[in-house]
């Protein structure tokens, strides 16, 4: 699964997702942060292929024009001899749900891998044309799951600080030298977070969405005010609650919203905001200080600990509604999955000696629920 040089780092996606659901009559979408690998992973998959192969990308002008020409004619004549089409940065192609839609229908053998780094805008040209016609997976920065698989569980603990500073950007993992990582995430934060949102948005620079990134990093695991950060950013709510949803498409934030079964005492109405990478979020705001140095390891590990499980979620298809819990008198849950009629409770702590009970509340109203303190010591089962 993994070259010993380390050039390539074998993706769960590919071994136990692509071979899946890379099928004939359906479009596999793949979805995910730019500079994951997906493009890489699509390429080493289709390397051991068989039969005739179309590799294109959305910046070809040729192709864009065909897929766009809404024509059964043009597009079938440019596509049948092929067993596998692949299209990289599929969002930029005009109109490509109702282009791949005709490929699909026209040429029902015919195996189509589409990848996009943006969900705003392929996602939208994608829904109602390929409805029952495709599948969907998200490549999220490298998990631990993939990790341990090639290395073994102990690797997740010698590097666990690693993760926790710097984030698990391939070309992060892969160098050892600190400095190289902290320029690569600099780079990657001037130059490829934003781009998919300028470029489709037509949005004139990226200033505003930097000073708010910066606000959500120092407030992880608590709940956002719209109304707050429109104030200190000098912006309009609705222009706030639009920069959040652009930044949550193109998979720089992932939102989280409030639990609840009994509305006059738990918080519903706002929401917490977590960064795809830990690396990207100490990036923006300018601070890879080790461990032993740091005041916001409590953010950190609980950042780690809930992107960790979403990507648990997704690579396992583990089906649950994510959500905190909070009471309007301060008592909390971190993390509550909603699965197979269940509710799981997850508090996160750094400190692995501080003992954690559930809330009495949560003990009360939820009588069958379970309550879990995911800590250093025991994080692995969570996240693997």
């Amino acid at each position: 699964m993994v070259y010993l040089d380390m050039s390539w780092i074998g993706r769960y996606t590919e071994e136990e997702i692509l071979k899946k659901k890379v099928t004939k009559g359906k479009v596999f979408v793949l979805y995910g942060p730019r500079r994951t690998g997906k493009t890489s992973m699509i390429r080493h998959f289709i390397e051991n292929h068989s039969g005739r192969i179309f590799s294109g990308t959305g910046d070809d002008l040729p192709l864009r024009e065909i897929l766009s020409s809404q024509s059964v004619k043009t597009i079938t004549s440019a596509f049948q001899n092929y067993d596998l089409v692949f299209i990289d940065e599929a969002q930029r192609i005009p109109e490509i749900g109702l282009g791949l839609k005709i490929l699909v229908d026209a040429l029902p053998e015919l195996k189509i891998i589409v990848t996009g780094s943006s969900s705003f805008e392929l996602s939208g040209q994608l829904g109602e044309p390929l409805t029952g016609r495709q599948h969907v997976s998200i490549l999220y920065p490298l998990s631990s799951l993939e990790l341990a698989a090639q290395f073994g569980n102990y690797h997740l603990y010698e590097t666990l600080n690693d993760h926790l500073i710097y984030g698990s950007y391939p070309e992060v993992v892969t160098t050892d030298d600190l400095a190289e990582k902290q320029e690569y995430l600099v780079s990657l934060r001037d130059s490829y977070l934003f781009k998919d949102i300028l470029e489709l948005e037509n949005l004139k620079n990226s200033v505003k969405l930097t000073e708010l990134l910066k606000l959500l990093a120092f407030q992880i695991g608590n709940e956002v005010s719209l109304s707050e950060l429109s104030n200190a950013l000098g912006i309009a709510r609705q222009t706030v609650e639009r920069y959040l949803d652009l930044l949550e498409k193109v998979f720089i934030i992932k939102r989280i919203g409030g639990f609840s079964r009994n509305l006059r005492k738990e918080v519903v109405k706002t929401a917490r905001y977590y960064f795809f990478d830990n690396g990207v979020r100490n990036s923006l705001i300018s601070n890879f200080n080790d461990v032993n140095t740091r005041m916001d390891m409590g953010m950190l590990w609980e950042n780690f600990c809930v992107m960790e499980r979403l990507k648990k979620q997704e690579y396992h298809a583990i089906y649950a509604n994510n959500y905190f819990w909070r009471t309007y008198d301060r008592q909390e849950i971190d993390f509550v999955e909603e699965r197979e009629g269940k509710l799981f409770g997850y508090e996160f702590k750094w400190n692995s000696r501080k003992k954690v009970n559930p809330p009495k509340a949560w003990r009360s109203t939820y009588t069958d629920a379970s309550f879990e303190c995911i800590t250093p010591k025991n994080f692995l089962e969570f996240v693997i």
